[in-house]
């Protein structure tokens, strides 16, 4: 069984014992989280969440993704060039069990 939900502004779809990584949550390692936006479950669509269905996971980790270079950049103009770096935050977060 599948169920898909929505953490973060992003749609994920969720299996049992899966990993997934999602936006940074306010959690610590072994802390359990429930999602309850779950937009599918069980062969149920929902409009738009599945009413009491929920999908509970526990955090493995909390960390940052690889760094992605942004070059800012305006030809015949030598003082405008500007590089930044970023890393974007994650957790990781195990499903221990889909309810719908």
């Amino acid at each position: 069984m599948y169920a898909i939900i929505e953490t973060g502004g992003k749609q994920i779809k969720v299996e049992q014992d899966a990993v997934i990584y999602v936006e940074k949550l306010a959690a610590n390692e072994g802390d359990e989280v429930v999602f309850d936006k779950v937009l599918f479950a069980d062969g149920k669509i929902g409009k738009p969440y599945v009413e009491g269905a929920k999908v509970t996971g526990v955090v493995e980790k909390q960390g940052k993704g690889k760094k992605i270079t942004i070059v800012k950049y305006r030809p015949k103009k030598s003082s405008t060039r500007r590089k930044q770096g970023h890393r974007q935050p994650y957790t990781a977060v195990k499903i221990a069990s889909i309810e719908a």
